[in-house]
């Protein structure tokens, strides 16, 4: 058993983004920050899924249209950040993500998994 765990420097971010825009927004959010752990960088972990989703009315999706459902290739991009980097990270994918919305979740790592 692991006692007294201490969280890291690091969270871990993980999201989705359509398969035709995963490499334009990993190399963004790799000059800003994210991935990089002791003498590497760009580090990530992706699979490939199917998103979907029905955009309402007040939507302006960047595919499909209000009203019927979508399905799209994504990749679920995993990566570490330095929570110092953080702010900037998220802010940067937001802004090379091409849908007007994404979800980001990041969960903390502990010293046992990242320094």
């Amino acid at each position: 058993m692991i006692n007294n765990l201490q969280q890291s420097d690091y969270v871990t971010i993980v999201f989705t983004v359509p398969e035709t825009h995963a490499d334009y927004v990993r190399e963004a959010m790799g000059k800003a920050g994210a991935g990089k752990f002791e003498n590497y960088s760009f580090c990530s972990f992706s699979t490939k899924g199917i998103g979907r989703f029905m955009p309402n009315s007040d939507a302006h999706p960047h595919i499909g249209a209000p009203g019927i459902l979508e399905e799209v290739i994504e990749e679920r991009i995993e990566t570490v950040v330095l929570k110092e980097h953080l702010e900037v990270v998220i802010e940067t994918i937001k802004t090379a993500h091409p849908y007007e919305s994404t979800v980001i979740d990041i969960y903390p790592i502990y010293k046992i998994g990242c320094k």
